[in-house]
């Protein structure tokens, strides 16, 4: 088939769905398609890792957790996205433009660009491509082709129905009740949701390294569905200690969501499993940053969380005062009494926090984390 006709239905695809859609040839952009104006393609980001899929059809799950679709035949790919179905916050996006080198002058536009992508779960956008990957070789797959390992599933079935046979056979009662499971969750939820709620990062390393084999009973009747099951539950368990840490309810709880669709997205319980501590550690360090000092009063998890959510952009006692409906000199004065910082210092440390994070993980210039983190210049950033 012609490009043409192949970048036509890229066009069309991508007015229906809302979602940015590009052809690759030999690992290069040569189209790019988009309802939203997006100044530069988020994909940059994350194109090496879109490039090694080498299946006709599969995808790419970012740290954010939106996710890249991607149809392969020979050189060419058509990679549509990112979308997801829980819409980024505006500190995400910000932090997202700044790791792909928007202009700041262009930001705003970016983001507003990324906030108008339609947002579609998984499944819509693999059928998508099941239709592509048609166009392009004939080949007709189908949801469950891409989303299952069959050949995976069968092991996994023969592996448990082995394990029931030998069960069976050396239990004398087993025909008259099932062997009675013993539960260790109890006390392992207690300890995650202690250390969560704490914050604290030190104690949950520790915890790891000697951490138990946990014995959570049967949830499911295969192995892959028992570890998603699993991780719902604990998704669910650590969330709601963030939250009762002071983590914002609205930012736990979409984060959790978004973990948990990742997951759905997961074949092998060894990724179930690095995805679960992955996402016990990100509760804890939000949590964490909020609770400097041990047992800090409601204000002051107030303020820790408006200034995590604006870390991007200029902050001001005003504007804080403002949010949470109190006046700027009872705020500054209740703050400093209940911590022993002025608002000023704890602003400017996070700030400083967050900067000392981008220049030791990305090659950011000072100027650019400068102007990222909204300081009035680079002289006072320095």
């Amino acid at each position: 088939m012609e490009k043409l006709d192949i970048r036509y239905i890229c066009t069309v695809i991508g007015n229906l769905s809302g979602v940015p859609i590009r052809i690759l040839e030999d690992g290069e952009t040569v189209f790019f398609h988009s309802t939203a104006r997006l100044s530069i393609d988020p994909m940059c980001l994350y194109r090496k890792e879109i490039l090694r899929i080498d299946r006709s059809v599969g995808y790419f799950i970012t740290e954010d957790l939106s996710f890249y679709g991607v149809a392969t035949h020979g050189k060419t790919r058509i990679v549509i996205g990112p979308t997801k179905q829980v819409a980024d916050t505006e500190p995400t996006l910000r932090r997202l433009a700044f790791r792909a080198d928007v202009p700041p002058e262009e930001t705003d536009a970016f983001i507003d660009g990324m906030q108008n992508i339609v947002r579609m779960p998984i499944e819509i956008v693999i059928q998508i491509l099941c239709v592509m990957n048609y166009v392009l070789s004939g080949e007709k797959l189908e949801l469950q082709d891409v989303q299952i390992y069959e050949t995976e599933q069968l092991d996994l079935k023969a592996a448990t129905e082995r394990r029931r046979a030998v069960e069976a056979l050396s239990s004398p009662t087993s025909y008259d009740a099932p062997v009675p499971e013993h539960h260790n969750t109890m006390a392992l939820e207690e300890t995650i949701m202690r250390i969560v709620s704490r914050g604290d990062t030190a104690a949950l390393q520790e915890w790891l390294r000697s951490a138990p084999a946990v014995r959570g009973g049967t949830l499911a009747a295969e192995q892959l569905r028992q570890r998603k099951n699993m991780f719902i539950v604990t998704a669910t368990l650590v969330s709601r200690a963030a939250i009762r840490g002071g983590l914002d309810a609205e930012e736990a709880l979409s984060l959790s969501d978004q973990f948990i669709q990742s997951c759905e997205l997961l074949t092998e319980p060894d990724r179930i499993i690095n995805l679960q501590y992955h996402m016990i550690l990100e509760f804890t360090e939000r949590t964490e940053r909020l609770r400097r000092g041990g047992s800090p009063s409601k204000l002051a998890v107030a303020v820790a969380n408006y200034v995590r959510r604006h870390l991007s952009e200029p902050i001001s006692a005003e504007e804080i005062a403002r949010e949470l409906y109190l006046s700027r000199p009872y705020l500054s004065k209740k703050f400093k009494a209940e911590t022993g910082e002025t608002l000023t210092d704890f602003i400017l440390q996070e700030k400083t926090e967050e900067a000392k994070r981008l220049l030791r993980y990305t090659d950011k210039t000072a100027t650019a984390i400068s102007m990222y983190l909204g300081f009035s210049s680079l002289a006072h950033f320095s």
